[in-house]
């Protein structure tokens, strides 16, 4: 339950206040990006898993996540209050102030870099940290210039297996550059699906991610899908490379595939349904193909 304090202050039950700032991690997001460290770290192991290891990379990686969305959304409060998506987030709605949303990020931040640092090497944390930079200070600002935030976000979106991978073997292979490749070209159509089907919001905020002068248009939907036809030969690097076997290269190229399927009616149609089909596709693509190439490893 909420009120209004005397001093003209928003003041709610502890029950929401937990659940305001359970909502600043964002915590599918930041378990996409747990879950693409543990992929990392679980693709590059030789031997047995070392739970503890691979515990505390998925805890470490949830809260880095954590801290950068929370900073995300100190530096775009005023902007979420415009948009539709994100009037009733946390900062937006009063439920958690400014100075209390610094210092759980911080808390996060620490924590993170804390547990990386105990629990991987110093590759990691340099890495997660710059990661987080990038995304809070570098690709959040951006959003407002034009779509080339959309290729710096692409590089923190696709550092987690990249880091899992450091964490497992303290250094970077080809084979690691691989997956972070795999990701990164993942980030395009997963991006602009998002800003095609927010736009009317987006334009509030001053948003500009879409290519191609911003339009939702045929040139557009061509770049998605262009970023989209990649996936499906990156998909069966890991094969080709002695990384995974033949089933998960199959399965990457099914999901590939249809995943490029879905840009042909974008391109044919320009509506929100197949902008729609895209996002939510881009969201299944990438746990299912990670699935797939760890499982071809046991």
């Amino acid at each position: 339950m909420s009120e209004i304090s005397s001093s003209g202050a928003l003041t709610i039950g502890s029950g929401a206040r937990v659940k305001a700032f359970v909502e600043l991690l964002k915590v599918r997001l930041s378990l996409l990006v747990a879950f693409s460290c543990a992929f990392g770290y679980g693709l590059a192991l030789q031997g047995s898993v070392h739970w503890p290891t691979l515990t505390m990379l998925f805890i470490g990686g949830f809260l880095m996540s954590g801290a950068s969305v929370c900073v995300n959304q100190i530096v775009e409060k005023d902007l979420d209050k415009l948009m539709n998506r994100t009037m009733n987030r946390p900062l937006p709605t009063g439920r958690v102030t400014v100075n209390e949303a610094m210092v759980f990020a911080v808390a996060c931040l620490l924590a993170s870099v804390a547990i990386l640092w105990i629990y991987t090497n110093a590759l990691t944390v340099i890495l997660s940290v710059i990661s987080m930079i990038l995304y809070s200070f570098v690709y959040t600002p951006m959003k407002r210039v034009g779509p080339i935030a959309v290729f710096v976000g692409a590089v923190p979106g696709a550092l987690p297996p990249l880091l899992g991978w450091i964490a497992a073997t303290n250094g970077i292979a080809y084979e690691a550059l691989i997956i972070f490749g795999i990701q990164f070209v993942w980030q395009f159509p997963h991006f602009w699906a998002i800003a095609w089907v927010a736009d009317d919001d987006y334009k509030k905020a001053g948003f500009r991610l879409l290519p191609s002068g911003g339009g939702k248009d045929l040139n557009t939907a061509i770049q998605i899908g262009i970023y989209t036809m990649f996936l499906v030969p990156l998909g069966l690097l890991p094969a080709k490379f002695g990384m995974t076997g033949i089933d998960s290269a199959i399965i990457a190229t099914v999901c590939g595939v249809a995943f490029f399927g879905a840009t042909l009616s974008l391109m044919k149609s320009g509506s929100q349904v197949s902008a729609k089909r895209i996002m939510f596709g881009s969201f299944l693509y990438l746990p299912i193909v990670q699935i797939a190439y760890l499982m071809d490893k046991l």
